[in-house]
C-alpha cells in the first residue's frame, strides 16, 4: 500500500515537473518571438497610460475611456489610417477587460473560424457569465456573407465585436453591423505624440533601444516625427533601422543617430493614398473646391498629393474639365478648351510629363473668372424636364426635310434669323410659361453675353 502511494506521488510529481518544464519552454519561446518582433510591435502600449493620441475619444471622461473603466464594452469599429493605434488599442482592451479576448485577421480568417469562436463565446457566457471580445483586424476584407455571420450574436450580446479598418466603415462594412456598433475615427498622431514615442523607445531597455548607447539629437527626432505624417509605425521602424545599422558596424561606443542617418533610414516618404477610399474622394473634393475658390496654390498642392499618391491622371483631368465647365463656364470659354486639351495630352504623354499639362490647366481654371450660370441653367432645365409636364416642339421648329413633314406643315412658318437685321428675329422657341434658365453674370466674357442678350431684349421691345 505504501509503495503504491509512493508510486502515485512520484507520478504526480513527474507530471507537475513536466508541466513546469512545458510552461517554462513556452515562456522561453514567447520571449524569443517577442524579441524578434520589430520595434513598433515591441513598443505597443500595455495600458491606457502608455497609449498615445486619440484624445478626442480616449481623454479624461471621454466615451471610450468611460466604457473601458466600467468594463462595459459594446461593439466598436476603429477606423483610420495605418499606424494610428487601432490594433494597439485593441490589445490594451484585451489586457484590461475581464472578457475573453480573441484576435483574428480578416484576410486569413474564414467563416468556419468565426463560427468556432461564436460557439465558444455562447458556451462561455452560458456556463460562467463571461463575455467574449472578438477583434477583427482589417474587417473591410470580410465579404458580406462573412460579416452577416456576426450579426445575430453581436445584436444579442453574445459577442462584443471590435473591428479595425483603414477604409470608411460606412461603405466597407454592412449597414446592419454598423448600426450595432460605435464607430471611433482615429486621427494621425500629432508630431508631439510621435516624438514622445521615439524618446520612450530610445530610453526603454526592456522593449526598446535603451540597451544601445544612442546619442540622438532633438532635431533628428523632430524630423522623423514630422516626416512620418502621424504614422507611429513608420517613425519607429526608421529609428530602429538607423540604430541597428550603425550598431552592426560599431561593437562598442556611442551610436550617433543624426539627421543624415535618419534620412538614410527612412528613404523616400511614403504617401498614404487609398484610390478606392476616403483619401481619393477627400483629395478630389479639396482639389475641385480649391479651383472653384480661385486659389492656385491650394489647387496645385492637392494636385501634387493625388499625383504622388498614384491617382489615375485621367481621373484628375476629368475633374479639371468638370470644374472648367461648371465653375468657369462662359466667363472664360478657354478654360474648357484648355481642360479638354489636358485630358488628351496627359493621356498621350503619360507621367511624369503629364503633371505639367495638368498643373497648367488646373491653375488656369483656378485663376479664371467664375460663373456657374451655364451649369445652373442645365440643372434647372433638367429639373423641369423630370418634374413638370413635357412641352411639345412647336410645328415651325420641327424637322421638315422629308415629304410627309412638309405636307403636315412642319417648319412652314419658321423664320430664318439671318434673313433679318442683326441676325435676329422674335419667334417662339419654347412653348408654355416663360422659363428663365440662363442668367449670365457680370464675370469675364459672360459680361459680353449679358450685354448681347440685353440688346436683343431692346430689339424685341422696339419691334
Amino acid at each position: 500500500m505504501i509503495s503504491t502511494l509512493s508510486g502515485s506521488a512520484h507520478i504526480i510529481s513527474s507530471m507537475r515537473a513536466e508541466e513546469t518544464d512545458k510552461r517554462l519552454f513556452e515562456q522561453s519561446e514567447k520571449a524569443n518571438i517577442d524579441s524578434a518582433a520589430p520595434l513598433a510591435v515591441r513598443m505597443r502600449p500595455r495600458d491606457l497610460g502608455e497609449f498615445m493620441g486619440q484624445r478626442h475619444f480616449l481623454g479624461p471622461d471621454k466615451l471610450l475611456t468611460r466604457m473601458l473603466q466600467a468594463d462595459k464594452l459594446s461593439s466598436l469599429v476603429f477606423y483610420g489610417p495605418p499606424g494610428t493605434g487601432k490594433t494597439s488599442l485593441a490589445r490594451v482592451i484585451a489586457n484590461c477587460t475581464k472578457a475573453k479576448f480573441h484576435y483574428i485577421s480578416a484576410p486569413a480568417a474564414s467563416v468556419k473560424d468565426i463560427r468556432r469562436i461564436i460557439t465558444k463565446a455562447r458556451d462561455r457566457l452560458a456556463a460562467t457569465g463571461t463575455r467574449t471580445v472578438l477583434f477583427i483586424d482589417e474587417i473591410h476584407r470580410f465579404n458580406r456573407a462573412q460579416q452577416d455571420v456576426l450579426l445575430d450574436d453581436v445584436e444579442s450580446g453574445v459577442l462584443i465585436l471590435i473591428g479595425a479598418t483603414t477604409e470608411n466603415p460606412f461603405f466597407a462594412i454592412n449597414a446592419p453591423l454598423i448600426s450595432r456598433s460605435t464607430v471611433f475615427h482615429f486621427e494621425p498622431l500629432s508630431q508631439d505624440d510621435v516624438l514622445q514615442l521615439l524618446k520612450t523607445a530610445l530610453a526603454d531597455t526592456e522593449r526598446g533601444l535603451g540597451r544601445f548607447n544612442v546619442d540622438a539629437d532633438i532635431e533628428t527626432l523632430i524630423f522623423l516625427a514630422s516626416f512620418c505624417d502621424g504614422d507611429a509605425r513608420r517613425a519607429l521602424t526608421a529609428l530602429e533601422v538607423g540604430v541597428l545599422s550603425q550598431a552592426a558596424r560599431k561593437h562598442q561606443g556611442k551610436i550617433k543617430f543624426n539627421l543624415k542617418a535618419a534620412k538614410e533610414s527612412i528613404q523616400q516618404k511614403a504617401i498614404y493614398y487609398d484610390r478606392m477610399g476616403d483619401t481619393h474622394y477627400d483629395l478630389a473634393s479639396a482639389f475641385q473646391k480649391s479651383m472653384r475658390g480661385s486659389d492656385p496654390d491650394a489647387t496645385v498642392y492637392w494636385l501634387a498629393r493625388m499625383i504622388a499618391g498614384g491617382e489615375d491622371t485621367r481621373f484628375i483631368a476629368r475633374r479639371i474639365a468638370v470644374c472648367a465647365a461648371e465653375d468657369v463656364g462662359n466667363a472664360d470659354p478657354m478654360a474648357t478648351v484648355l481642360a479638354a486639351a489636358a485630358v488628351q495630352v496627359s493621356e498621350f504623354v503619360g507621367l511624369p510629363e503629364a503633371q505639367l499639362v495638368l498643373a497648367q490647366a488646373a491653375i488656369y481654371v483656378a485663376c479664371a473668372p467664375k460663373s456657374n450660370a451655364a451649369a445652373s441653367a442645365i440643372w434647372k432645365a433638367m429639373a423641369d424636364v423630370k418634374e413638370k409636364p413635357t412641352r411639345a416642339v412647336p410645328n415651325h421648329l420641327k424637322d421638315s426635310h422629308y415629304a410627309a413633314a412638309k405636307k403636315a406643315g412642319y417648319g412652314a412658318d419658321y423664320k430664318y434669323p439671318h434673313n433679318f437685321k442683326d441676325g435676329f428675329v422674335q419667334q417662339e422657341y419654347l412653348p408654355g410659361p416663360l422659363s428663365k434658365y440662363y442668367i449670365p453674370k457680370d464675370a469675364g466674357h459672360e459680361k459680353n453675353i449679358k450685354r448681347y442678350l440685353q440688346k436683343l431684349q431692346t430689339l424685341i421691345k422696339n419691334t
